[in-house]
């Protein structure tokens, strides 16, 4: 599903009513009616229902909730449009038109110079309408005194599109207590980018996507450098099996992972790799392991390095369609000698993940030696570590796509939504994964699955895109199973098999 700007947002509505051969008043009583729906399948008629509308479009869509929620015979329902400026959108003028016309039972109020705020209980709904995407400024003076008086109720708050206050994209100036906080977020048609930084969670509260039928040819066509990640995109990049193949035929994977205390991290990666279908993997750890990896994967082979505690030597002794870096492996200073050799000869696909990405930390001239379309998976503190920190997750992401273009390398950054940004500028958000997740060794385990993937083929950008969904699903089905409480790595590792036949089967 692509994520759009505010402008591509309202490009589309325009192309909308021309393909469709219809105005945006009614594009307008579509999103309406969507809204005023959802509404009325959650609280009964006799609800008291306060309805707070702005001067655009946004105020255009809650006086037509309003209106349609009177028709459905809600009897107790409370307007305040706020036209302080005495000029209303075309849009929100016609619908208070209609609203007069239809809605006699309907309290209205134009609130043009004083407010006098109503009294607001724990037992109320409002319907936030102030303003929607194209608002450019954060809230201030009687808008941002509004917004707190809506916050400060305990009323339920449902916000149409998008909480009035928040931008759709880029909201680095703007001030979270100014912005109203919703418990419900009716979107429509699809998610907006800033939806998916984690500051912005208590103010949207639940979100659902409702679908008013805007075009499908636009949407088609209108590209997008925002992406989020769904089985349907990624099923083509599940390839068939010839029932005549070998293992050979699937890849083969060199890890360099484990040390000292540090064992699990190499278990779970090279079962995790395997799990998704590598046909041949290969453990390079300290002579420590030998026992532990042997016994706890015994379809891996391993590789002892000439040191019993850490990895001192990353030299490749044979060809591999994949090479992963980093679980468990420490930042020893023999460990990053070894990693500065490999980075300057190795000429597989690479995954960087944890102590690789800490090694290089350690010794930041490492940064310039990764070689183009290697995939770096690090979690917030290991990017911020690598690249400076950053004072928001927006802030985190448009310095991704910086690095990411500079060196021209996959980034995994890893949250809720983890982003994978690509070389192009191309940020994929993926859509599966729960904090049940939030488990020691799961990184381990998705930094198998990506290796696992770059060895049957894939090219660097879908192995990353792959895996990041692959495992996010397997880690929901782990949690549908076991609970997000008792989810640990090896449940997700072991149910790596049924996420990939799930997507295969279109049963997700």
């Amino acid at each position: 599903m692509k994520i759009f700007s505010s402008k591509d947002i309202k490009d589309l509505d325009a192309a909308t009513c021309e393909a469709q051969g219809i105005d945006s008043l009614t594009l307008m009583e579509r999103a309406a009616n969507a809204v005023a729906k959802e509404v009325s399948s959650r609280f009964l008629p006799s609800r008291r229902i306060v309805v707070v509308a702005g001067p655009g479009n946004n105020g255009g869509d809650a006086l037509a909730v309003a209106r349609i929620l009177a028709e459905m015979g809600y009897g107790n329902i409370e307007v305040y449009l706020f036209n302080v400026r005495g000029q209303l959108s075309e849009e929100c003028e016609a619908q208070k038109t209609r609203l007069f016309e239809a809605a006699e039972k309907v309290n209205f109020t134009e609130v043009t110079t004083t407010f006098i705020p109503p009294q607001l209980s724990r037992d109320d709904v409002i319907i936030d309408g102030l303003f929607g995407v194209g608002l450019r400024d954060p809230l201030s003076g009687g808008f941002a005194a509004v917004a707190r008086l809506i916050n400060d109720s305990g009323a339920y708050v449902i916000s149409i599109d998008i909480p009035s206050g928040l931008a759709g994209e880029w909201n680095a100036n703007s001030r979270f207590h100014d912005m109203v906080h919703a418990n419900l977020t009716l979107t429509f048609q699809f998610p907006k980018l800033s939806f998916f930084f984690p500051e912005h969670a208590p103010i949207l509260g639940d979100r659902k996507v409702l679908d008013i039928g805007l075009d499908r040819v636009a949407l088609k066509s209108r590209k997008s450098n925002w992406l989020l990640i769904e089985s349907r995109t990624i099923r083509k990049l599940l390839r068939a099996r010839n029932p005549f193949s070998a293992k050979r035929d699937y890849g083969s994977v060199m890890m360099f992972a484990g040390s000292m205390g540090m064992m699990g991290a190499a278990v779970l990666c090279g079962k995790s790799a395997l799990k998704c279908g590598a046909g041949l993997v290969t453990v390079h750890a300290p002579r420590i392991g030998l026992t532990i990896l042997q016994t706890a994967v015994p379809e891996a082979m391993f590789e002892p390095d000439r040191n019993e505690r850490v990895i001192s030597d990353m030299s490749l002794h044979h060809t591999h369609q994949a090479v992963a870096i980093g679980p468990g492996i420490g930042s020893n200073d023999l460990t990053v000698n070894a990693l500065e050799a490999l980075l300057k000869t190795c000429r597989s696909p690479l995954v960087l993940d944890a102590d690789a990405l800490n090694c290089i930390v350690k010794r930041p001239s490492l940064l310039t030696m990764i070689p183009p379309c290697t995939v770096i998976t690090p979690h917030i503190g290991e990017f911020d570590r690598l690249f400076g920190e950053q004072p928001s997750s927006e802030q985190r992401l448009k310095k991704a796509i910086e690095v990411a273009q500079l060196y021209n390398i996959v980034i995994v950054l890893k949250s809720h939504y983890t982003m994978i940004v690509r070389p192009t500028g191309n940020v994929y958000f993926n859509s599966t994964g729960n904090a049940g997740m939030a488990t020691a060794g799961a990184g381990d385990v998705l930094t198998g699955v990506i290796a696992g993937f770059l060895a049957q083929g894939l090219q660097p950008e879908n192995a990353a895109t792959l895996g990041v969904f692959i495992h996010g699903l397997a880690g929901d089905i782990a949690s549908e199973e076991i609970g997000e409480y008792g989810v640990v790595a090896s449940d997700i590792a072991d149910r790596l098999g049924r996420a990939i036949k799930a997507v295969i089967d279109r049963t997700v």
